[in-house]
């Protein structure tokens, strides 16, 4: 698979082929979780979607820096007006913890449950809390280029004289104007030159048990500030791809992007790309509305919306199953199919290693693996990718029910194109050790009942044959007598 790649930027509203700035070196930042609790299922779509695009990029060739932040400090309650309690020192509170207690729990839980989804780690993970340093320093920047101000002890970025030299809302289409009239009246307003401005640093009260000494006042920074400093940081004042959920466009990424602009006087990224949302009736799936579903509820099945358990492959099929920047809407009847329709994918490549190959080669394959590379080169269209990959299962079907053909070489192209794509670009995984186990333990049984057939049969004991063959089948397996014996299979 080659070709060029093109990825759909928010910044321009347009489909663009990728160039990086600096081949064959890719910069990208996603934003990662913040953590005051268990990751759900909305969690797992820009993990997945990020993560296929970090592989893509590097079956591609590219040298990738891949930095997602985790954050554990500043997002407070309040996203739009940077109000409120911090998120997680409330949980804190509820849970009678400190704070750091909170956070290392909820990383371990969310890397426990990325390796379960076969995620691979990034190549650097940093915390908004270590890097309090980084983040004085820009806020030193904005207020030397007369973008910020303090205030009582707070800093805000001063968005009116931002948007007099630049423009603020062009990733989202917000308009400053607008925001003026929406803004609602909240504690802390009185501060700000104007209420849409939002805080780069927050003055602590005696209460607040997480802050760091400045310039300005013992406190802690803005949510937004921390992208801004560590993308600058690991990956310099230009980089090549920004990536996260489109619920973050705004207020998020509109005010990362304008502090990024209004410190170096440029933009900082090339290609903003958000992964749609999962939704649950039409509504987004999230913690604030109280309408998830943990990913660990997933895997046990104990939410009362599931009918059963579903594994972590399942989950990242469902997931790859839609284009990254569509709507997904959760149901236990789509994760069924998905379930399904991954089990008819495995067992495609296990019917494909067992095919005998003959005839000559034809142009079948290549065209295969050519319209797969196109989809994936295609903005990361991994359901057109998937509904190629499973054309070519109609075909090793055929092959071995003996209306096609293929050639040893095509056999084994086939196979590499397989495995490279599924397991290495699109990240699912071959059964565990465990379901091996479990495969092979059903193996031994059903060859045993069998052997017990052949038996009964040489003692011409028919009704105890016909007896196991009818019950085999009524579980759904597909007996065969043969010259040498039996083969059977289970049905798909």
């Amino acid at each position: 698979m080659s070709g060029d790649l093109f990825l759909y930027n928010t910044l321009t509203r347009s489909k663009e082929k990728f160039v990086p700035l600096n081949p064959p070196h890719v910069g990208m930042y996603v934003c990662g979780p913040t953590v005051y609790s268990n990751p759900h299922l909305g969690h797992a779509r820009p993990a997945v979607t990020f993560d296929v695009l970090f592989r893509y990029l590097k079956h591609l060739g590219y040298k990738v820096r891949y930095v997602r932040n985790i954050t554990d400090v500043g997002h407070l309650e309040d996203e739009m007006a940077g109000e409120g309690e911090d998120r997680i020192l409330k949980k804190a509170r509820l849970e009678q913890l400190e704070p750091m207690e909170v956070v290392q729990q909820y990383t371990n839980s969310f890397h426990a449950i990325m390796e379960k989804l076969n995620v691979l780690p990034p190549s650097i993970e940093p915390r908004a809390s270590g890097h309090i340093i980084e983040q004085i320093e820009l806020i030193r920047v904005l207020l030397e280029k007369g973008f910020a101000y303090e205030s009582n002890g707070s800093v805000y970025f001063d968005l009116p004289a931002y948007n007099r030299l630049y423009k603020y809302g062009k990733l989202s289409g917000r308009v400053l104007e607008d925001l003026m009239t929406d803004t609602r009246k909240l504690d802390g307003q009185q501060e700000k030159r104007s209420p849409y401005d939002f805080a780069l640093w927050k003055k602590a009260d005696d209460s607040h048990l997480m802050k760091w000494p400045s310039p300005w006042s013992t406190g802690f920074p803005g949510w937004h500030l921390e992208c801004s400093a560590m993308s600058g940081k690991y990956l310099g004042e230009t980089f090549d791809i920004h990536g996260g959920g489109m619920d973050l466009i705004f207020p998020h990424h509109e005010c990362e992007l304008a502090q990024s602009v209004a410190a170096q006087g440029h933009d900082a990224v090339k290609y903003w790309i958000h992964n749609n949302m999962i939704t649950i009736n039409g509504q987004k799936m999230a913690r604030s509305l109280n309408n998830f579903i943990t990913l660990s509820e997933v895997f046990s099945g104990s939410h009362p919306l599931l009918v059963k358990a579903y594994s972590p492959m399942t989950v990242r099929f469902y997931i790859l199953q839609a284009h990254y920047g569509s709507t997904l809407d959760f149901s236990n009847e789509a994760l069924g199919a998905a379930e399904q329709g991954l089990a008819r994918l495995y067992k495609g490549m296990e019917v494909l290693e067992k095919v005998i190959p003959s005839g000559s080669p034809g142009e079948v394959v290549k065209n295969l693996a050519q319209q797969v590379g196109d989809a994936l080169s295609d903005n990361l269209n991994t359901p057109i990718a998937l509904s190629r990959l499973f054309d070519g299962i109609r075909l090793i079907n055929a092959v071995k029910d003996g209306n096609s053909t293929i050639s040893a070489y095509e056999k084994e192209e086939l196979i590499n194109l397989y495995k490279t794509v599924v397991f290495d670009i699109m990240g699912l995984q071959p059964e565990t050790e465990g379901r091996k186990d479990k495969a092979d333990l059903v193996k031994k049984l059903v060859d045993m009942l069998l052997q017990y057939r052949v038996e009964a049969k040489a003692k011409k004991d028919f009704a105890a044959s016909d007896n196991i063959r009818e019950r085999l089948t009524e579980m759904g397996v597909i007996v065969r007598d043969t010259k040498d014996g039996f083969e059977w299979e289970l049905k798909d």
